[in-house]
């Protein structure tokens, strides 16, 4: 099969087309003929290099959707032809934490396209567990734009930080796949929500999927404008996955007993709290990695319903991942860039 891969880690040089053999499905994997696979930073960070051991070659890819081609001895729910969306989360299904429906802190936890081989190539191969069913409601392109993104999102802000109606949100790097989920989401919840991001262009894109104050992080101070904006409360929550270049901001902008949500370090994973400060407002700093089972069905069926749209950016062939990769290394897209197979 034609995959995009690597064989050792580096820029985005080390790409190649490659023939690789298709995956061979053991007795309950199902073979799944790639349509569409969405492009995200980890993507990025596993082809530079990352300490946890990964297959050579390595085709990354962690959010896939496409056509059951093939399944194994023991699959009862899938059959060939069926559309569906490989889980980008897969854990053990059996251990405390699984039971406690916080797969992504299960030893055995691991990511499509990161530990595992991924989407980027025209075959992939799943347990029946991980796959999830999918509608002609969208297409393949938008299904894949949805998994990984929306449940990141929504573990951030329902399950780890309670949002609640009326709450004061304010979304960093709104202009990412995550961060157009986190709008939707934290508006569906009821919250009043501040997207930050660094041009006109996509504030305005952020305005169209609800948010309410837009503020450019190039040309306005983020956390005087918070403070402006909600009378001197300041936010209940903030969401922030960018790392270093915001921190600071993100945590001018908590009010008092505020939650402070994360779940990267794009920009550096080196940070600092002044405890004096972080125990006399009494604030939250929470880490988010990934979601549920429960919370990744949750989401979808609620993008099934429309009441959460797809926001993608571009679509690539196969071919130009490394152009696909360029983009979204300088920083240019809004929502989701889709590599379509």
């Amino acid at each position: 099969m034609k995959a995009m891969a690597f064989a050792q880690h580096g820029g985005i040089d080390v790409l190649e087309m490659m023939d690789l053999p298709k995956p061979v499905v053991e007795d309950d994997e199902v073979l799944v003929e790639v349509k569409a696979c969405a492009l995200n930073h980890l993507d990025l960070w596993v082809r530079a290099g990352l300490p946890t051991p990964i297959p050579m070659p390595h085709i990354g890819g962690c959010e896939t959707a496409g056509v059951v081609a093939e399944v194994g001895r023991r699959v009862t729910k899938f059959q060939p032809g069926q559309r569906v969306l490989i889980s980008p989360g897969q854990s053990c299904l059996q251990c405390r934490w699984c039971n406690e429906g916080l797969d992504s802190c299960c030893s055995e936890y691991r990511i499509q396209g990161y530990q595992t081989q991924g989407g980027f190539a025209e075959f992939a191969k799943a347990r029946e567990c991980d796959l999830f069913p999918i509608s002609e409601a969208w297409s393949f392109v938008e299904w894949a734009s949805i998994p990984l993104t929306f449940v990141t999102a929504w573990n951030m802000l329902h399950t780890r930080c309670r949002i609640r109606p009326n709450d004061e949100v304010v979304i960093f790097g709104a202009s990412s796949g995550v961060g157009t989920a986190a709008i939707q989401i934290a508006k569906q919840a009821g919250a009043h929500v501040f997207a930050v991001a660094g041009s006109e262009e996509k504030l305005l894109k952020a305005e169209q999927l609800g948010a309410d104050v837009l503020l450019n992080y190039n040309t306005q101070d983020i956390a005087k404008e918070v403070h402006k904006h909600t009378g001197g409360r300041n936010a209940d929550i903030v969401f922030e996955h960018v790392g270093a270049a915001v921190w600071q901001q993100a945590l001018k902008c908590l009010g008092k007993n505020g939650r402070l949500v994360t779940c990267g370090a794009t920009t550096g994973p080196k940070v600092e709290i002044d405890l004096r400060f972080f125990f006399t407002q009494q604030h939250a700093v929470i880490g988010a990695y990934m979601g549920s089972r429960s919370e990744l069905m949750q989401c979808l069926k609620l993008v099934e319903r429309r009441i959460f749209q797809p926001v993608i950016d571009s679509v690539f062939p196969l071919k130009d991942l490394r152009a696909a990769q360029e983009r979204m290394e300088k920083r240019l897209m809004f929502g989701k860039i889709v590599i379509e197979i």
